[in-house]
């Protein structure tokens, strides 16, 4: 089950369960649409992989034992390891290419 990880792990802002800005990678990076758009390049600076809307957890439960209020969404805030230079250069080397043949 996904995370939903509270915030973007390059720019710290809030990202809360109904957020449509928050965009993650298959391994659950989660990053803001403005840094994936402005500064990542659509690259995950931890795999590589590019970024998906993620999905929004339903608040109410329209059956038995699935919704936000079951399956909370975590409060552990994440930060990337790596420097924005870091993260430019690795997403330059890869950018152009495509997230489905990365």
């Amino acid at each position: 089950m996904l995370q939903l990880r509270p915030n973007c792990e390059l720019c710290d802002v809030d990202l809360p369960p109904t957020s449509v800005a928050a965009q993650i990678c298959t391994y659950e990076c989660t990053f803001c649409a403005q840094c994936v758009e402005n500064i990542l390049d659509n690259v995950c600076p931890n795999c590589g992989g590019g970024f998906a809307p993620r999905p929004i957890r339903p608040a109410t439960a329209r059956r038995d034992g699935v919704s936000l209020v079951h399956q909370p969404a975590s409060t552990t805030r994440v930060n990337t390891k790596y420097s924005r230079d870091d993260i430019a250069a690795f997403a330059k080397e890869i950018t152009a290419i495509p997230p489905v043949t990365r």
